[in-house]
């Protein structure tokens, strides 16, 4: 009886080891079969990683590509081969083995732009179907990089406030306000007004007077917004004269509009631009009268239209440029408008022949997120002359290739109602090769009292059509990859 006892106890003991090994195994089953999941999951994903890594690089490798070929090619967007995209090409490493391709998508500039879109698609040579987009956007800047930009010695006086990067060739002499970077190619230079022979290529005489060189210059920050800089590299203003013979063969096509000197009778056009993308075309027969009362021998003409004739309404340009072989005024709006106007006689004559763009009234857009954009390019001078709004405002990107941006000086006497004028207000860019001035005097006693300058940012990479370039090297505007 004892003994059968002892057997079922045993055989009880029996069943209850082989069911806990039963559970025991079932468990240790999951548990491998879930490492082994896992561990093909993490195999699988570490390849996905591989190739889209690899698809990646070879997208990028595509954008690397076009920047280079870019660079020897200025002008070409399509590849060298002369036909539409997309166009592929294959990566190989360093024995020669295929790892990935790149597949290229070009847009060339809108006309009298420099942006250029790239879109680069890139596979791995080990899976095809996993793909990475990038789209860039590379241009070249133009002489438009800077709120202003001179050639020769400026100065800017007590009332003057600047939004935007201050760049010239000769020393500064800065006493308004600078919200962004002054900087200039001169370490010193010889200032006859204010600091003298050793003065620094960037300084101020507002409130106390800069030390000269070699003392060290103090932060004036209530003058220098962002700071200053000195013997930064020149720009290039013999260049600009190559420049105007190309916007000449660009408005004498088809799609351009060109118009010889006014001749014998008159002394120049006037331009109206209309927000409906027409302007009206007048040639000047006379300039108004100076009157002795504004005449002190600074200038022997007012600059303002006296009579004209109205010549007809035109289109704006297919291609945005508008050439004139004589002095041009100009004033307006548009409205969706992208211009480029000159003022000037080609081949180039005589200094005392240069051709000036005069602004007297009002030249604005009616957009300011980059639709509008108007470019004024002189041979001569952009002036304002004598019989000017008090309150002028100048939408656009200004350049005077040989002399100054700027206003006549019209020093006459108390008598003279047009010599002092209040507020100036220009929203772009002054590119000026001689002395910059729209007023006369410390405090001003002959132009604009008040002078603001806004730079125009918009102008950088996508400055009016056809507008002189500081670099034929394309830049990177933007980078991001795309799905």
């Amino acid at each position: 009886m004892i003994k059968n006892n002892q057997n079922k106890k045993q055989g009880k003991n029996r069943g209850s080891l082989i069911l806990q090994a039963m559970i025991f195994g079932s468990v240790a089953i999951v548990i491998i079969n879930a490492l082994a999941s896992f561990a093909a999951t993490s195999i699988k994903l570490s390849r996905l990683t591989h190739v889209r890594e690899q698809a990646f690089q070879s997208a990028e490798a595509g954008v690397d590509y076009y920047r280079w070929h870019l660079a020897h090619a200025v002008s070409d967007y399509q590849d060298g081969t002369g036909a539409a995209g997309p166009y592929v090409h294959t990566l190989s490493d360093k024995d020669g083995n295929p790892i990935g391709q790149f597949s290229l998508e070009i847009t060339p500039p809108t006309s009298g732009s420099s942006i250029v879109s790239i879109k680069s698609t890139g596979t791995s040579s080990l899976d095809s179907t996993q793909t990475r987009k990038l789209s860039t956007r590379v241009a070249m800047p133009s002489i438009a990089e800077n709120a202003f930009a001179g050639n020769d010695n400026m100065a800017f006086g007590i009332g003057t406030v600047v939004y935007g990067p201050i760049k010239s060739n000769g020393g500064i002499r800065f006493d308004g306000y600078a919200h962004n970077i002054v900087s200039s190619a001169r370490a010193t230079y010889t200032d006859s007004e204010c600091g003298g022979a050793n003065s620094y290529g960037v300084h101020t005489c507002n409130g106390t007077d800069d030390p000269d060189y070699p003392a060290a210059l103090p932060n004036r920050p209530d003058v220098f917004g962002a700071g200053r800089l000195m013997s930064q590299p020149s720009i290039d203003f013999s260049g600009f004269t190559a420049d105007i013979g190309n916007l000449k063969t660009v408005a004498q096509t088809a799609d351009g509009f060109y118009r010889a000197a006014a001749g014998a009778g008159f002394v120049g056009y006037h331009i109206v631009l209309k927000t409906n993308d027409t302007f009206d075309l007048y040639k000047i027969n006379t300039w108004a009268s100076i009157g002795s009362a504004c005449d002190d021998g600074y200038t022997t003409s007012s600059w303002s239209v006296g009579t004209q004739t109205l010549q007809g309404n035109y289109a704006f340009p297919t291609n945005g440029v508008i050439f004139i072989q004589d002095h041009v005024v100009i004033d307006g709006q548009v409205n969706t408008g992208r211009l480029t106007i000159v003022a000037a006689l080609l081949p180039e004559p005589a200094s005392s022949q240069y051709k000036n763009i005069i602004i007297n009234n009002d030249l604005i857009y009616t957009n300011t997120d980059g639709t509008d954009s108007i470019g004024l390019v002189a041979q001569g001078g952009i002036m304002v002359g004598l019989v000017s709004e008090d309150d002028l405002r100048i939408h656009g990107a200004l350049m005077a290739q040989h002399n100054a941006v700027g206003r006549f000086n019209f020093l006459g006497n108390s008598s003279c109602i047009y010599e002092s004028r209040s507020v100036l207000t220009l929203y772009g860019m002054i590119a000026s090769y001689a002395r910059y001035g729209f007023a006369y005097g410390s405090p001003a006693s002959s132009g604009y009292t008040n002078r603001n300058i806004n730079y125009d940012a918009n102008l950088l990479y996508a400055p009016p059509p056809h507008f002189p370039l500081t670099s034929n090297q394309y830049q990177i505007l933007s980078w991001q990859e795309v799905k």
